[in-house]
C-alpha cells in the first residue's frame, strides 16, 4: 500500500494527473487535475484501489483528503469515482460540515449523489468525521476545556464536536464556549 508519492508532474488530464518518480510515470486519479503544477515537483498522497481485474491509484492534495476519501469510499453504494466526484465538487470542510448538520440539500447538488445516497452517507459518516478536522475545531487551550467540561457533564464527544464546530470562529474564554455550546447542544 503505498501513502504518498514525491515525484515531477509531467502531465495533467481532465481527470488524472501522470506523476514521474525515478523514471516511472505513475497514472494517478485526483478530483482537481489542473491544481497540480506541471513541471513542478509535488508530493501526492495516495490510495491504491484494487479489484480483481483492475488497479487504481487516486491522489490527493493533503491527507485529510485522503482520510475523507477513504471515510466516504465505505459508505454502501459510494465507490471510488463518486467519492473522488464529491471531493472535486467541495472543500474537505464544507463536505464535512454538510454531513454533520445533514444538509442533504447540499449532498444532493454533487453529480452522482441522490436522495437515498445522501441520506446513506450522513447516516454512515455523521458524528465520525470530526477526527479529520481536529485542526478547525481545537484551536486554543478554553476551547479544549470547553470540549472537556461538555463531556464531564454527559456529552458524547460527537454532539460537543458538533456544537463547538458551530461556535469555532468565535473568540471566547472556556465557560463562554460553555455556555454558548450548551445553547447550541440544547437547539440538538
Amino acid at each position: 500500500m503505498y501513502h504518498y508519492i514525491i515525484g515531477m508532474i509531467v502531465k495533467t488530464a481532465k481527470d488524472y494527473i501522470v506523476v514521474d518518480h525515478q523514471g516511472i510515470g505513475y497514472l494517478v486519479y485526483v478530483c482537481n487535475p489542473f491544481l497540480f503544477k506541471k513541471g513542478q515537483e509535488q508530493k501526492v498522497f495516495l490510495y491504491q484501489h484494487v479489484k480483481e481485474d483492475d488497479i487504481k491509484l487516486f491522489g490527493f492534495h493533503s491527507e485529510e483528503e485522503k482520510d475523507l476519501f477513504l471515510k466516504l469510499i465505505l459508505v454502501k453504494g459510494i465507490g471510488c469515482k463518486t467519492a473522488i466526484g464529491m471531493l472535486a465538487t467541495g472543500t474537505v470542510d464544507d463536505i464535512i460540515g454538510a454531513i454533520e448538520t445533514s444538509n442533504i440539500t447540499y449532498l444532493k447538488k454533487i453529480p452522482g449523489i441522490g436522495p437515498k445516497a445522501a441520506q446513506q452517507i450522513i447516516l454512515d459518516l455523521q458524528g465520525k468525521l470530526t477526527m479529520l478536522n481536529t485542526s478547525a475545531l481545537f484551536i486554543n487551550p478554553a476551547f479544549d476545556e470547553a470540549a472537556e467540561v461538555l463531556e464531564a457533564l454527559g456529552y458524547k464527544k460527537a454532539e460537543v464536536d458538533k456544537a463547538l464546530g458551530k461556535i469555532k470562529d468565535d473568540n471566547l474564554d472556556t465557560n463562554g464556549y460553555v455556555k454558548k455550546a450548551l445553547s447550541v447542544l440544547v437547539q440538538l
